[in-house]
């Protein structure tokens, strides 16, 4: 008895202690992603607008086209990719429910040889595949995840991905205009809110990498801020030409 329990308290020890990180990120990654996404392009964008020595509302414009065009862009093209995976998805799911119909046997025969190569016991893979076919839309799932890797129950949606895409793109892209809209009439404001919001979803990323906090954040403002000076030269450079 006194065995039992100690190995129980090892299973338990084992599970609480032996956890992983979501390795696909979930909603976490693509939502941080797309609002980092904002932040740049848009800063970049204003930025390169206000080297060019425009007017107040000038930058005001070109931040609120910056938002609209690139969400928009960020929905279409999340919707039309996740649309199109599917598609292909449940055209693959059409063939295979076409062969468990048209070929139990052989179908069944394939899953019992899928289980042997992973080390099953021949007639143990056999009974095991015979079992699990009895059912079509279960013997469907089984074959789409052993052959496929997918779920068919679990299938993403186009017009979820284009709404996330959206507005995670749409909340970034509007740090940087917000001080202009709450009355600021210089470029530094917007600047410093779009840093201090890329350092934001850096150290928020760090909670689905290996990586620690400050490192992520300052990763992720680093590269922000280098776009921001780069395009800020380029767009004092072509003012300057064309003026």
């Amino acid at each position: 008895m006194a065995i039992i329990e100690t190995e129980a308290k090892l299973h338990a020890a084992h599970r609480d202690n032996h956890t992983h990180r979501d390795v696909n990120g979930g909603w976490l990654r693509p939502a941080v992603f797309g609002a980092a996404d904002g932040l740049v392009s848009n800063l970049a964008l204003m930025t390169g607008v206000a080297g060019g020595s425009v007017s107040q509302g000038t930058i005001i414009i070109t931040g609120l086209a910056g938002l609209a065009a690139g969400a928009f862009s960020m929905a279409a093209g999340e919707y039309t990719s996740v649309a199109s995976q599917r598609e292909l998805v449940e055209a693959e799911l059409d063939v295979e429910r076409r062969e468990l119909r048209k070929h139990p046997e052989g179908e069944e025969e394939e899953l019992a040889a899928l289980y042997e190569a992973r080390g099953v016991e021949p007639g143990l893979a056999r009974e095991v595949a015979r079992q699990l076919s009895r059912d079509s839309e279960q013997a469907l799932e089984i074959h789409a995840r052993e052959e496929l890797g997918i779920d068919p129950g679990e299938l993403p949606s186009p017009m979820l991905a284009a709404v996330s895409s959206f507005a995670a793109f749409a909340l970034g892209a509007l740090t940087p205009v917000l001080p202009y809209l709450l009355g600021a009439r210089t470029l530094w404001p917007a600047v410093l809110c779009a840093l201090v919001g890329l350092f934001v979803c850096g150290a928020v990323v760090a909670k689905v990498t290996a990586r620690t906090w400050w490192y992520s954040g300052l990763r992720q403002l680093a590269l922000g801020g280098a776009a921001a000076g780069v395009t800020y030269a380029l767009g004092g450079l072509f003012g300057a030409a064309v003026g």
